[in-house]
């Protein structure tokens, strides 16, 4: 069955055509890839299923329901969360606080009762702490809970990123360049982070650039080059994708 379904998605900027007629559909419990060449409209697609942009036509329906055009945060609530190829965390919060931020969608609690510290937010507080600790320790991040996210390593900076997604109990994750900037050693974390995701019953479409971390990964592939998508397969069949290599490689090459 598949969670998410896009049809015909068109979006330009002034004359480029960064996302052009791309129709494709990601199954549950599946690790989806967006791969291709820088410019390849791999961001632009992306922001338009999480809602940071609005597509000039197409389709695009998540869970049974069109998205399309919806805002970030009302996509957010329906069960879907990202992250991002620059990080974006609160600097002089905590670990644990950054985290936690991830679960507003889930409060009940509104301004008044905030403000008040009435009984039923201390209550929901509580919880919210409680799971989003759990959360990081099923990342291995737990020993970071109380540090500035600003004095963390980029590596673990990327890991509470990934944790305070997870907090907002995702169907469907989004992540944008996961292992940009990481290691041999902390790319392999990833890899086998994002397997265990996958397994939890949490489907994930990925964008990623380390192609050894995409094949090893990946249940499908799609392929995008200039806006369009000129392949989409599982991993196997897109390594011996003459369009593929030709456009990874270069004519003379394929």
């Amino acid at each position: 069955m598949d969670l998410l379904k896009a049809e015909n998605l068109n979006r330009s900027f002034g004359g480029l055509k960064a996302v052009d007629n791309i129709s494709f559909s990601v199954g549950e419990c599946l690790i989806k890839a967006v791969i291709g060449p820088n410019g390849a409209g791999k961001t632009t697609l992306f922001n338009l299923i999480s809602g940071f942009l609005r597509p000039d036509s197409g389709s695009i329906v998540f869970a049974d329901r069109e998205i399309a055009g919806k805002s970030p945060f009302q996509v957010a609530e329906m069960g879907m969360a990202r992250t991002f190829q620059h990080i974006k965390l609160f600097p002089k919060m905590t670990a644990l606080e950054n985290v936690m931020t991830g679960r507003h969608i889930h409060s009940r609690a509104g301004f008044i009762p905030s403000m008040l510290h009435l009984p039923g937010m201390s209550r929901e507080e509580k919880f919210i702490r409680e799971r989003s600790l759990e959360i990081m320790e099923s990342v291995g991040i737990m020993d970071l809970a109380d540090i500035e996210a600003t004095d963390l390593a980029y590596g673990q900076q990327r890991a509470v990123e990934l944790a305070r997604a997870l907090a907002c109990e995702p169907r469907l994750l989004l992540l944008d360049e996961p292992a940009a900037g990481l290691n041999m050693r902390e790319t392999a974390e990833v890899a086998g982070l994002i397997k265990k995701i996958r397994d939890s019953g949490i489907t994930i479409l990925i964008v990623e650039h380390d192609m050894s971390l995409v094949m090893g990964i990946s249940d499908e592939i799609i392929v995008l080059s200039y806006g369009e998508k000129i392949a989409e397969d599982v991993p196997l069949a897109i390594q011996k994708n003459r369009e593929v290599v030709r456009v990874y490689l270069g004519e003379d090459d394929a």
